[in-house]
């Protein structure tokens, strides 16, 4: 093995392999890459650990990250995780099951798309929910293409500009390469009602960037009247306590689920949501699972519809999602069915009244001006009184992530279950020494 060692082949292994596909060494399987590219060094690799010294050492490693106190939601949210969750998702039946195409071999995955699946149709009030979605911002671009797609002829979409940036940003992206046009626009009833041209669709979101639940009463009718489609871009957590897309008359929802227990994890792996009507479901990108009986009469799991380019022809394709994301949505499951509607509910009522006793202390420092005379869950924007960089630099000191800012110079705060009055005083406190 020389100085490759740390491979797992032995050398016979390797004269046999090399024997096979006819080559007589290793430098002769490479020869064809230029040599100033092969490395002849020796590799800096530390000696062998034992487990306990590997574990101390990354603890080690972990022990020089800054660990703040989140306060900041912008789409993605500190909640609690139940520790039973960890748990569950590595049970064999989930973690080892096959990706589903062979349903005879897959059921413990499937079984969980479908009930992710009835979930999210529950959360949004909509027919049918789909798997397989990346993240929030790439569903709410899956879903603009499906309202083109549903359109006869129809090329325009306008977008909400109260979504988060990233979201829009995404949904950019994905209209620019797909010849798409999109309107960003923030007086959505005022310009549908003005009649944008060829307009397939509107996306607005049900919570928007500075924490504001929208009312969207008469919208749809309005969409409708164009012969566009409605799509609501959600926080899954809040529908628990906010009108649902249905009621709002949308025909899509999409969204991210990390709000339903999945850590901020620096950033991922999250996963999207999407649901939609009846009417609409073959233009669903991703996968669809669906509930059947077997030979012997017993309930199983199959794959329903799977519209994308590795199974029907390109030209019929809904999307060309190949990932499944469904391990994350294994996540959210499970934490929905640990929280019951109950324990939603309950959840929702102390973001709301942990936000809103920190907005109006925040109010009542004198640091701060009211934005919005309008209702919020759990996430608000302020106008800054004080120096942002100051009052930024004081929380990170005390270990709190607050006050980011946004580009209309607000800062924005957010409070969810984890987080005690105590947390919420303490934070007061700190503003108030801001000069």
């Amino acid at each position: 093995m020389g100085a490759f060692s740390y491979f797992p082949q032995t050398g016979e292994d390797i004269r046999v392999m090399l024997e096979r596909i006819g080559v007589g060494s290793m430098d002769d399987l490479y020869a064809d890459v230029p040599a100033d590219f092969i490395y002849k060094g020796e590799y800096d690799l530390p000696s062998a650990m034992s487990e306990q010294q590997v574990r101390d050492f990354f603890e080690s490693l972990a022990a020089k990250n800054t660990r703040l106190k989140v306060f900041v939601g912008q789409g993605a949210y500190d909640h609690y995780v139940p520790s039973v969750i960890p748990y569950i998702t590595s049970r064999s039946e989930f973690l080892t099951a096959y990706t589903p195409y062979q349903c005879e071999i897959s059921q413990g995955t499937l079984r969980y798309i479908f009930e992710w699946q009835s979930m999210i149709c529950r959360l949004t009030g909509l027919d049918c929910a789909n798997a397989s979605m990346y993240d929030g911002p790439t569903a709410a671009a899956e879903a603009v293409r499906m309202c083109v797609a549903s359109a006869k002829r129809r090329n325009s979409v306008l977008v909400s500009a109260r979504l988060l940036p990233n979201v829009i940003d995404t949904i950019k992206t994905y209209a620019k390469y797909a010849g798409i046009n999109v309107v960003v626009s923030d007086q959505i009833f005022e310009d549908v009602a003005e009649g944008v041209l060829d307009l397939a669709g509107v996306i607005v979101p049900s919570i928007n960037r500075f924490g504001v639940i929208e009312n969207h009463l008469g919208l749809a009718d309005l969409v409708h009247q164009m012969g566009a489609l409605l799509v609501e871009y959600c926080d899954p957590s809040a529908l628990a306590v906010v009108k649902t897309p249905a009621e709002w008359g949308a025909d899509i929802a999409v969204g991210d689920g990390q709000s339903l227990g999945i850590p901020l994890c620096f950033g991922g792996p999250y996963v999207g949501f999407m649901a939609c009507r009846t009417a609409l479901m073959r233009k669903l990108p991703g996968r669809i699972v669906g509930q059947t009986t077997d030979a012997s009469g017993k309930r199983c799991y199959v794959l329903t519809l799977q519209a994308r380019e590795q199974h029907i022809r390109r030209e019929k394709a809904t999307s060309n999602i190949c990932s499944n994301e469904s391990l994350m949505a294994l996540w959210c499951t499970v934490y929905l069915s640990l929280m019951g509607p109950e324990g939603m509910r309950r959840l929702n009522a102390l973001c709301y009244e942990g936000a809103h006793y920190l907005h109006d202390a925040l109010l009542a420092t004198g640091k701060f001006q009211r934005v919005f005379d309008a209702d919020f869950l759990k996430e608000f924007v302020l106008k800054p009184l004080c120096p942002v960089e100051k009052l930024q630099k004081a929380l990170l000191k005390a270990g709190y992530f607050a006050a980011l800012q946004t580009e209309e110079g607000y800062v924005t705060f957010c409070v969810t279950e984890k987080h005690p009055r105590e947390e919420l005083d303490c934070i007061v406190e700190i503003v108030k020494s801001v000069k």
